[in-house]
């Protein structure tokens, strides 16, 4: 469970490179934070743990929160922003923080890495989803039709 707003930044910050695409996930994953050091300490570790589960889930978790957002499709949102919410919206839904804890924590976030709107916007979407009693649908990977 995040405890720290390290962590939190530590996770958005993978998030955001994995969504930037430039790389594959394994190689950020594996070479972020412990360049300088060619070690890894514990709450970087956390950080890398729940950030690749988070972005393993995100197809699931963008689902989710697009019918939240139907004037700003995620394509459309600032990266910081729709990758605030994915790990906003996974604290919550996981029930691995209580959401009044996670909604602040984004929202403050947001106001200090993302534009002058993005902190109403997230807190707006975040509320809505908390409050949502719908719960997520999730994807289905396509198939070929093979076994």
């Amino acid at each position: 469970m995040p405890k720290s707003r390290t962590l939190r930044e530590q996770v958005l910050q993978l998030l955001c490179q994995y969504d930037a695409g430039n790389e594959d996930v394994a190689h950020i994953t594996e070479h972020n934070f412990d360049e300088d050091t060619g070690t890894t300490n514990e709450p970087e570790a956390k950080a890398k743990k729940l950030a690749k589960k988070i972005w393993d889930e995100h197809a699931e978790g963008d689902a989710h929160i697009a019918p939240f957002t139907p004037e700003w499709p995620l394509h459309r949102q600032p990266l910081v922003d729709r990758n605030i919410l994915r790990l906003a919206r996974y604290e919550i839904v996981s029930g691995m923080t209580p959401p009044a804890v996670a909604i602040n924590e984004a929202v403050e976030i947001a106001r200090v890495y993302s534009t002058e709107k993005s902190a109403s916007f997230v807190n707006g979407v975040l509320d809505a989803i908390f409050h949502d009693k719908t719960p997520p649908t999730p994807v289905v990977e396509a198939t070929d039709g093979k076994a």
